[in-house]
């Protein structure tokens, strides 16, 4: 396939509620959308997970922007690729930028499954047709709304329940959800917000049966997380540490983790994603998929990626009502009894309502081969 045009719109869209962790509080989400088309008029869809501001890593929108534009689709415009493995390999000179990476290679990944007349899914080696879903919740004020909160979620069917803490909002929160929910599978993510110091607090956890805990160390250490470890009965999973395939062998090799989060974006898209699982499922180390609170488009690939064998732990892919009022996506992903069925369409199985990105598209980039 050669890649003819691609086109970029800079979105923002209004969660249903403020979403709040360790690093701060935002409703409005700004976000990339990138549309790539082959001589065949054939198209794909990707999404930056890059937040506006660099709380979660050193990537945000713009920077996502100005490498895409200035450095990544002068890369592949024009190009001839055989299949979308290729485009890690062709990135590979760049150095890090891994969500700019990813969203493009997840549009060419879209690409060449509809190319294909293939599933996303199946073009990844997926197996299933449905998948569990967990649902991820911000920090709350009030414990007791929290509780009606999760409550509501755990009605729904949601399969686990993971919640933000930091210090001074942990041990009593955490207690007053398992005295409520004594049997509900839950984590809690401390998105890097504790150091050793805090090792007696952390070893508190391990009363309360968690499934992990996330990231509660630095966001770019494995050796604190593998001291830490052999401190606590509850099972730490990396995140912000895992940038890659060399990142996930040496936590596993140090003992900093038994469970490994895997966002698309964070390891540079759909090639490396699957690297990491196939590694992890070698080595009995569990994966599950993490959210960043996408749109339909970067749900879509999230949807597919968990399709594969060793995605074994809920997700984060909550469906689409859960954040929007409206998606970009026909029809949206939609969650049954704790579920995702996973679409049957070519490609990640969903249409870009053009109707919807239209009313929340801020700016619009293009770019032609010659």
């Amino acid at each position: 396939m050669i890649i003819k045009e691609i086109n970029i719109r800079k979105m923002k869209m209004r969660m249903k509620h403020p979403f709040t962790t360790s690093f701060g509080t935002f409703q409005d989400k700004d976000f990339l959308l990138l549309e790539v088309k082959d001589e065949l008029g054939n198209t794909g869809w990707g999404e930056s997970v890059a937040f506006h501001s660099p709380w979660y890593s050193e990537e945000t929108l713009e920077t996502n922007l100005h490498m895409i534009r200035d450095f990544l689709i002068p890369i592949v415009l024009g190009r001839e690729i055989g299949h979308p493995d290729e485009v890690s390999e062709l990135f590979a000179a760049i150095r890090k930028n891994n969500m700019a990476k990813s969203t493009l290679e997840g549009a060419i990944w879209d690409l060449y499954a509809k190319r294909n007349k293939l599933t996303l899914a199946k073009a990844l080696g997926g197996e299933r047709d449905k998948i569990e879903v967990g649902i991820s919740i911000g920090i709350h004020e009030n414990i007791a709304n929290l509780v009606e909160t999760v409550r509501g979620f755990v009605e729904e069917g949601y399969k686990r329940i993971k919640v933000k803490i930091k210090p001074g909002y942990d041990i009593d929160v955490i207690r007053e959800l398992r005295k409520n929910f004594p049997d509900v599978p839950l984590m809690a993510d401390a998105n890097s917000a504790y150091t050793l110091d805090d090792i007696e607090l952390l070893k508190q956890l391990d009363e309360f049966n968690l499934t992990m805990i996330e990231q509660p160390l630095a966001s770019d250490d494995i050796i604190d997380h593998a001291k830490l470890q052999k401190q606590l009965k509850t099972p730490i999973c990396l995140d912000e540490s895992i940038h890659s395939l060399e990142d996930t062998r040496k936590a596993i090799e140090l003992g900093s983790t038994q469970i490994i989060n895997i966002k698309i974006g964070r390891v540079g898209g759909l090639t490396e994603a699957k690297k990491i699982h196939d590694y992890c499922m070698e080595r009995q180390i569990p994966v599950w998929c993490g959210g960043m609170l996408e749109s339909g488009i970067g749900r879509a690939h999230n949807v597919a990626l968990t399709t594969l064998p060793n995605f074994i732990l809920p997700g984060d892919t909550a469906g689409s009502s859960r954040y929007w009022e409206e998606d970009v996506i026909t029809p949206e992903v939609v969650v049954e009894d704790g579920y995702i069925t996973v679409p049957t369409a070519y490609g990640i199985g969903y249409e870009p309502n053009l109707k919807a990105m239209n009313k929340f598209t801020v700016e619009e980039l293009h770019f032609k081969a010659e």
